[in-house]
């Protein structure tokens, strides 16, 4: 089912989040706590922000497990960071590789899914034709993730937005995604369900979204830790989850599942919803357009 959590905010080393809490990702690797799969064993990946180096992330993936990879382990450890995506993956759609490992990088863009797009390879051909060259030949890998992410950087240059795009824009794009894979879908005359748990971020934005096109059943967990602070001179790096009122928020997080014990500082993201979150730490969260999937 796949698990991943996403950082952004004062930098941190990213083991404090990965590693140490007691529901890490590391832990959900072997043993996820909110998951009818508790095994994430098909790879995982990392990627992070150094802005003072250039605007594109780095990189790093495997298709070993998290929880025996000692290059994960000794590097999360060192790279200390403002924003990064990290994903453990259990394989739906596409084989176990690296070029199917969650977090995918477009430009200085990077995206990951927990969900899938069920009857894929019934409409992957038909996807295609809706995608612009650039996008077309960015796909390394045959998971579904890499057309949901080359199918919305196309709508966002076909609707021509311009950057920084707005809030509405974003709800925008991923409504106009959603549904023209929905269209796809009924062409067909399928009717299964697609789930779209997506983080999408660019190092000082971050977006994520909660939908399902069944939203009934709707089996994929996700949250936002509402009141979060993580300064390291005071905490030494540690997360800690404070009680901040908004405008001292100092950083944001979003994960599959609640990594500690603190239950009142866990806010579940609303079924169908999409939550920004601006480089001042500012939280927002707008309503998606439901699309059913035999629409």
């Amino acid at each position: 089912m796949c698990r991943f959590v996403a950082y952004l905010g004062d930098p941190i080393i990213v083991e404090k989040i990965i590693i140490k809490p007691a529901n890490s990702l590391l832990h959900q690797s072997y043993e996820a706590e909110e998951s009818a799969m508790t095994v994430n064993g098909d790879g995982f990946g990392l990627g992070w922000y150094n802005s003072k180096v250039r605007k594109e992330p780095g990189l790093f993936k495997s298709v070993l497990p998290a929880w025996n990879d000692m290059n994960l382990l000794s590097n999360a450890s060192i790279i200390k960071t403002n924003c990064f995506l990290a994903h453990i993956r259990a394989a739906t759609t596409g084989g176990v590789s690296i070029e199917n490992c969650h977090p995918f990088k477009y430009d200085e863009y990077l995206m990951m899914h927990n969900g899938s797009i069920q009857d894929f390879e019934k409409i992957k051909f038909n996807l295609v034709s809706l995608l612009d060259e650039e996008a077309f030949l960015w796909i390394k890998g045959q998971n579904d993730t890499q057309y949901i992410l080359a199918l919305f950087m196309t709508n966002f240059r076909e609707m021509e937005i311009v950057k920084p795009a707005s809030h509405q824009q974003l709800v925008d794009c991923f409504n106009k995604t959603f549904l023209d894979i929905e269209k796809l879908k009924s062409a067909k005359g399928i009717d299964s369900i697609s789930n779209y748990n997506i983080v999408l971020t660019n190092g000082e934005r971050m977006i994520a979204t909660r939908y399902c096109t069944d939203p009934t059943k709707d089996s994929r967990s996700l949250y936002f830790a509402e009141k979060i602070a993580c300064n390291i001179s005071k905490h030494n790096g540690e997360l800690k989850l404070d009680d901040v009122v908004t405008h001292e928020r100092s950083a944001a997080l979003i994960s599959s599942e609640k990594l500690t014990a603190d239950e009142h500082f866990w806010k579940e993201i609303p079924k169908n919803h999409l939550v920004v979150i601006d480089s001042d730490m500012e939280v927002t969260f707008h309503k998606l357009a439901e699309v059913k999937s035999n629409s």
